[in-house]
């Protein structure tokens, strides 16, 4: 569990914050202190274990700032909180490499740590490149945008960058200056753009006030924001900030185009979109596949005795042991109800039969607890297999069909579908 350091002298201040974070944030341990003092003894015994220190600018016993350079010094990410915003503190800010500051003067203003908190806990699972032929603008840009938690790679001209770029290809965000020797900014983002959308990588092109081009070349090009130099390390901040957010916005709504809402796994959309094209391509190199639909024996009476909550921890437990029991290339969806459909991809026959007959067997030896009872069930399976003079929708049917024979033969058990091969 990470580990967050608040240190504020108002002790109702500092209590309410500790209380908002441990609602909004449950995944971190918030540690309070109200002094300098205190907080060295915390960070003595816990600094490794700090992912953040949230630091009051004002202390009793460190009036001057003094607890955020300390802080600094130890190597922890630090967001000040400050009663002021004057031209003296602004100043304090910028020299410091600090993450953030954020103004105490009402709720909206606190709220903001909470997101910023957020922000910088995504952030470490994001590789962020960083182009530039100034080595020293490159090293700052490096500092601030480690400072927000990213996994940083630094490139001096666009073709190192683009070689870096396709080393690693998880590569999230881009920052590029334009005007650079071997490849400029522009064929950077021309080349990103070639192979990924907007909504994929994030791309923020910089230029320099004696360079005689705007912000619409970039836009048009692709660009996800566009920053003239000098700027002010906040505004650059906020533009990357926005940036990730977006892009992360916009994949969260795709994965809910996508999946299910309460299993987490594929939906019907998604299978016939994608199992549809695979079977084509199957069917042209010979690969040969599986697709079983499955259904769970008498749900009616497990909703009618443990009401829906509990009918939905058996959908929520099978789409697990199905995710769990295939390989990450095969596709496991739910059709809806309690009925669902996997894809067994590149197998033998004999082995989805193999398969499918262990996984009927494990399910039925398996149990759930729901509200202090342990529960049981079965699964029916009709199982059908690839054939080039089915189509997809074909196999479906069949399988469908073979999954009827299983239910009125008793259940619980597989039927493969019956035609000849």
């Amino acid at each position: 569990m990470d580990k967050i350091l608040l240190v504020d002298d108002n002790k109702a201040l500092s209590k309410l914050l500790a209380k908002k974070m441990n609602k909004e944030l449950p995944d971190m341990q918030v540690d309070v202190a109200h002094s300098f003092e205190e907080a060295k003894i915390l960070m003595a015994k816990n600094k490794k274990d700090y992912f953040l220190a949230v630091l009051d600018l004002n202390l009793p016993d460190a009036p001057n700032g003094e607890i955020v350079d300390y802080a600094l010094a130890g190597g922890l990410g630090v967001i000040v909180l400050t009663g002021s915003l004057d031209k003296k503190t602004k100043e304090f800010f910028t020299q410091k490499e600090i993450i953030d500051y954020v103004y105490k003067g009402n709720v909206d203003d606190v709220n903001y740590i909470f997101s910023t908190i957020n922000r910088l806990s995504k952030n470490r699972k994001f590789k962020v490149m960083v182009v530039d032929d100034s080595s020293q603008f490159r090293s700052y840009l490096k500092k601030v945008m480690k400072n927000l938690q990213f996994q940083v790679f630094t490139a001096a001209h666009g073709e190192e960058a683009m070689n870096y770029f396709n080393d690693n290809p998880d590569i999230k965000l881009v920052l590029t200056d334009y005007n650079m020797p071997v490849k400029n900014g522009l064929e950077v983002l021309r080349e990103i753009r070639a192979e990924h959308g907007k909504n994929d990588v994030g791309v923020i092109v910089m230029t320099s006030p004696n360079e005689d081009v705007g912000a619409p070349i970039f836009i048009k090009q692709g660009a996800n924001d566009f920053i003239a130099k000098p700027f002010e390390k906040e505004e650059l901040i906020c533009r990357v900030n926005n940036t990730i957010d977006i892009i992360e916005n916009i994949e969260q709504i795709a994965n809910f185009a996508n999946h299910d809402f309460l299993t987490g796994i594929y939906n019907r959309r998604f299978f016939y979109e994608n199992v549809a094209e695979y079977s084509q391509k199957a069917h042209e190199c010979q690969e040969s596949f599986a697709i079983a639909m499955i259904d769970i024996d008498h749900f009616k009476s497990i909703n009618d005795t443990f009401g829906h909550d509990g009918g939905d921890r058996v959908l929520k437990s099978l789409a697990s042991q199905f995710t769990n029991a295939t390989k990450g290339s095969d596709i496991v969806a739910r059709f809806g109800g309690e009925e669902f459909c996997i894809l067994l991809k590149n197998v033998k026959k004999e082995d989805a039969i193999k398969f499918f007959v262990k996984l009927r067997a494990d399910i039925a030896a398996s149990q759930i607890e729901i509200k202090g009872s342990f529960l049981k069930f079965t699964i029916s399976i009709g199982l059908a297999f690839s054939n080039e003079d089915y189509t997809l929708d074909e196999l479906l049917e069949l399988a469908d069909n073979a999954l009827y024979v299983a239910k009125e033969s008793g259940r619980n058990r597989v039927e493969v579908a019956n035609y000849d091969y």
